[in-house]
């Protein structure tokens, strides 16, 4: 089973290179974040011609959403409203693999604007009360309950660790890599039992950044990437991945977005 995620960056202006990479990829479960659109406005069309027969959508207008789909037979569990400020942030999705129940979540989390202060910058307020709730959701057992695997992946909007971004001492204090925000992050992680795909050694890919500022005149010389993009599962899950990687030249693609796919790949 090979999964993928990737921010897109608007589905429909990037429709092109989604059918690009699953015609060259072949994800089995695709999840795709920053969609744009409402579910009326999905290119549900162009996506089920690729041979996805699941489709989950969770949109809003111009901003957020998210879509989940997959090549084998799904259902939507659940479009969790995390601090309830009707944001298309999330999308849980259920998959019979084996005999077993998957769920996969597919999140969005809020990016926290530019000022790392929260008293000053509602947005960087709201992402820590997002994770704060995500936290208690996994300590609650929610992401799993009903299920017997979970996977959570998408832009979680955060590099937690000193190498997954291009300086940890220059990013200490700009958002997606603050302290407050890793150790938030991380904590959501410890709450779920899950394992960081691409923390695994024996599967660490050569980048472990996934997005690159579209202000950079040249993204790949100055390569001041991180990782944001994330694929974590629960611990049976992850012995049985045989590999991962960061499709890090697809941010030099046609209009590219400025996220990559991240793939995973599973004997089941």
């Amino acid at each position: 089973m090979r999964i993928a995620t990737w921010n897109i960056n608007s589905v429909r202006l990037r429709i092109d290179i989604v059918a690009d990479f699953v015609q060259r990829y072949q994800p089995d479960i695709l999840c795709l974040q920053e969609i744009k659109c409402i579910e009326d406005a999905f290119p549900l069309k162009r996506i089920r011609a690729l041979g996805f027969d699941y489709v989950g959508i969770h949109g809003q207008k111009g901003y957020h959403g998210v879509a989940t789909m997959a090549r084998i037979s799904g259902e939507t569990h659940t479009r969790h409203d995390f601090c309830e400020v009707g944001d298309a942030r999330h999308l849980a999705s259920d998959f019979n693999i084996g005999g077993k129940r998957l769920r996969v979540h597919n999140f969005y989390v809020p990016a926290g604007g530019d000022e790392p202060n929260p008293d000053l910058n509602a947005k960087f307020a709201h992402k820590l009360a997002y994770l704060d709730e995500m936290r208690g959701w996994a300590v609650d057992g929610q992401h799993i309950a009903g299920a017997d695997h979970a996977i959570v992946l998408g832009d979680l909007n955060i590099a937690p660790h000193a190498d997954d971004v291009w300086s940890h001492k220059q990013l200490l204090n700009v958002v997606s890599h603050t302290p407050v925000e890793t150790e938030g992050l991380l904590a959501v992680q410890a709450a779920g039992n899950f394992i960081d795909l691409a923390r695994e050694d024996a599967l660490r890919p050569d980048s472990l950044y996934t997005w690159w500022s579209y202000r950079a005149k040249d993204w790949e010389a100055s390569n001041r990437g991180r990782r944001l993009d994330h694929i974590w599962t629960s611990a049976d899950l992850a012995t049985r991945c045989n590999r991962f990687s960061i499709l890090s030249e697809a941010r030099g693609w046609d209009r590219p977005s400025d996220h990559v796919p991240v793939i995973a790949e599973f004997d089941i």
